[in-house]
């Protein structure tokens, strides 16, 4: 799944994406670690991993998306 990323914070490696409808999905530093990132800008496209649905739906993986 791509988003954009919406915001970051270096210190906590945390932050929010936006999906393709608006909609905000934030994501914990073990998401972002999983992609092996050092570090990410708002406005960047990114390729997500998700689980569950609902209020359980989750970011298991930040990376950047590439063509």
């Amino acid at each position: 799944m791509q988003a954009t990323a919406y915001t970051y914070d270096p210190e906590t490696r945390t932050g929010q994406v936006l999906l393709d409808d608006g909609t905000p999905l934030p994501f914990d530093a073990p998401a972002f670690d999983a992609g092996g990132l050092r570090l990410l800008r708002p406005g960047q496209r990114v390729r997500i991993e998700v689980e569950g649905e609902g209020a359980a739906r989750h970011i298991t993986l930040v990376t950047l998306h590439t063509f």
